[in-house]
Formats: structure tokens, C-alpha cells, sequence
């Protein structure tokens, strides 16, 4: 699993961010190395940097996030600090979103590039949402066409909120399986918490899965398990 590191000018903004994203997978993640602040204040120190570089490194490689202008240049030079033996990914992803994305595909066990380019197209789903002609985000799977395909109906207190979203997308990243959800004529990636969200799909809704390849059936059965126990948020009876 690759490591993440966390670059900001402020400790509070820097824990904050990874404390929403672990949220998303349940401290079952890759590994978060935070580097926020300088000298007790607000900055960054690419000594910091450095260090939390060492701390999230993994052969998988390390996808390294930051917040504004400078941050990016501690960056750059904790990498001419020494060579690093693992490969190093500085991403342009938006932090929070791009955390948040990074994070669930990750523990999905996503490789660097793809983690990377889920990161980076953190907002497409939000800009979508606002767009004034806004159109659904591209699935996977083409409409009316699938190996494995399920209705069902949204039975937690929430729909397609944050952490339904990142519990299917960590499911079905994994897979050898393209993963669609459609809710009121609209598709979304099943492998993109991100898309997931902008569904909008709240509780008593139905949803379509659909998947091909060949693990498309344990896609299925995987979301269709985790939608029909609500996603562990129904109150015990």
C-alpha cells in the first residue's frame, strides 16, 4: 500500500484533513505522515518534510499533498536532501478533497498512478455538481451493459454519504472489476468515493449496481452485502 504525506502551513488544518479521511476507512488506510508548521508556527520546514517522507515510505511509493505556494517548495527540497529510495509523487490535488480520495483508494490498493490521478480529479465531481448544465460523470460501465448487475435500496438513516461511499469504493478498488452506480439517472465510478457523493442517493432510494470483468459478481455481492446491512449504521433491534 503506498504512503501519503500531508504538507500544510498549519498543524491544525494538517490533522484535521487526516482525521476526516481516516474516517473514511476506519484507521485501515495507508500510512499518514503529517508535515505542518514551522518553528511552533504557521509554515512548512522541508526538514519536516524529510521526515515524514522517511515515516510513510513504502515500495508502493509515497503521494505527497500540500496545501499552499511555499509548501510545495519544502517539498521540492526535501527531495535534494538526499536520494529516497522509493518513489516520490508531489500531487496538485486539492488537499482536503484530494486527501479524502487518496486515502479510500488507497486502502482500496490502488498503485501510486492511480492514486495519484484520483487525487488530482478531486473536484471534477464537485464542479459537476454545480455546473449549471451539469452533466453525470463518465461510469465505467457502459448503461445496459454488465456481467453482474443488482437493485437495491438504501436502507441507512443517509444514504450515499461520506463513509457508505468510502466503504464501496474501498471494496471494489481492489477488484478485477469495472463498478457502476446509478441513482435517478445518474452514473458514478463505484471505485470513486468522490462520485459516489454527488449521486445524491439518500435513505429509501434505489440504486442500480453494475459491473464487468472478472471478479464483476464479487463486486456486486460485496456492495449489495454492505447496502442491505446499512453500511453499520442501522440501530440494533
Amino acid at each position: 500500500m503506498i504512503g501519503i504525506v500531508v504538507v500544510s502551513h498549519s498543524p491544525a488544518l494538517a490533522e484535521a484533513a487526516v482525521a476526516l479521511a481516516d474516517e473514511m476507512v476506519h484507521g485501515s488506510g495507508p500510512v499518514v505522515a503529517v508535515a505542518a508548521g514551522a518553528a511552533g508556527g504557521f509554515g512548512t520546514d522541508a526538514t519536516e518534510v524529510r521526515r515524514a517522507l522517511e515515516k510513510a515510505s513504502s515500495p508502493d511509493g509515497v503521494l505527497v499533498l500540500m496545501d499552499l505556494g511555499s509548501a510545495v517548495l519544502s517539498a521540492e527540497l526535501a527531495l535534494e536532501l538526499g536520494p529516497i529510495d522509493v518513489p516520490v509523487r508531489l500531487s496538485a490535488a486539492p488537499l482536503v478533497e484530494g486527501l479524502v480520495a487518496a486515502v479510500v483508494r488507497a486502502a482500496g490498493g490502488a498503485d501510486l498512478d492511480t492514486v495519484s490521478r484520483e487525487a488530482e480529479a478531486a473536484l471534477v465531481p464537485k464542479v459537476t455538481s454545480l455546473a449549471e448544465h451539469a452533466t453525470p460523470p463518465a461510469a465505467l460501465v457502459p448503461a445496459g451493459e454488465s456481467d453482474a448487475s443488482v437493485r437495491l435500496t438504501l436502507v441507512n438513516p443517509q444514504g450515499l454519504h461520506a463513509r457508505p461511499a468510502a466503504q464501496i469504493a474501498t471494496a471494489v478498488g481492489g477488484l478485477s472489476a469495472d463498478v457502476a452506480v446509478e441513482a435517478g439517472g445518474r452514473r458514478a465510478d463505484a471505485s470513486s468515493s468522490l462520485e459516489l457523493m454527488t449521486l445524491g442517493a439518500g435513505q429509501g432510494v434505489e440504486i442500480t449496481v453494475s459491473a464487468v470483468g472478472a471478479d464483476a459478481a464479487q463486486a456486486v455481492a460485496a456492495v449489495r452485502e454492505m447496502v442491505e446491512a446499512g453500511f453499520g449504521e442501522l440501530e440494533a433491534s
